[in-house]
């Protein structure tokens, strides 16, 4: 499958490396660039990329509200760029409906597995990232609570419960596998009924879910 990316940055320079580092990985080819949110946007809704690369800070609409309006209007999915792993603007750019991080100075492998795993429908959050949000999120204000996140929640097996709050800790599916004694695969299969439970659409709103409705306790 070839995936197709727009890059959407403020710097000339900074896309020119990405599209020329991308254009040498097989099965990605560069459908677009844009300079800031507006032509993001217009260029997503005109190119329909399956994955859109996306800086935060831009002049006039940033990345953010770019990201809000990208995933709202069309079925791209979104990749925040930022320069250090816990930039504020990238956690609210997973709030606005990003599927993870990738910092700027990415090696061309982790890059091209990320943009893959996010195309065929994945979450892009390493564990020490997904610590990162969770403790973040402990210091901003929070979503207004869903009324019906608790109906939900326990509609989850006991096993369910557990694999969800160790999602929430911060572990991969590897360690969720060691700590319960499952293979990888019993994990990712309870991990695919627990976000349809809960009716999230990743790991990355599994874990903003979790933080938002107090249900990480019993995993750390």
């Amino acid at each position: 499958m070839t995936v197709s990316v727009l890059l959407a940055d403020d710097q000339a320079l900074v896309r020119m490396a990405f599209r020329t580092l991308l254009n040498t990985m097989p099965g990605i080819t560069v459908v677009g660039e844009a300079a800031n949110g507006d032509q993001a946007v217009d260029l997503a809704r005109r190119t329909r990329p399956d994955v859109v690369l996306m800086d935060v800070r831009m002049p006039g609409t940033d990345g953010i509200e770019a990201t809000r309006r990208i995933t709202a209007e069309t079925a791209s999915r979104v990749l925040i760029l930022t320069t250090f792993d816990l930039d504020d603007y990238a956690f609210d750019g997973l709030r606005a409906g990003a599927c993870g991080f990738l910092l700027k100075d990415v090696v061309p492998a982790v890059l091209s597995e990320a943009i893959h795993a996010v195309a065929s429908g994945e979450a892009v959050l390493t564990p020490r990232i997904t610590r990162g949000l969770v403790d973040r999120f402990a210091r901003i204000a929070p979503w207004p609570r869903d009324q019906q996140a608790s109906t939900r929640f326990a509609q989850l097996t006991p096993r369910e419960q557990e694999v969800f709050r160790l999602i929430a800790s911060g572990l991969s599916n590897a360690e969720i596998a060691d700590r319960l004694f499952l293979t990888e695969a019993t994990v990712k299969t309870h991990i695919t009924r627990i976000l349809a439970k809960l009716q999230l659409r990743d790991r990355v709103q599994a874990v903003i879910f979790a933080y938002e409705h107090q249900l990480r306790g019993q995993a750390d």
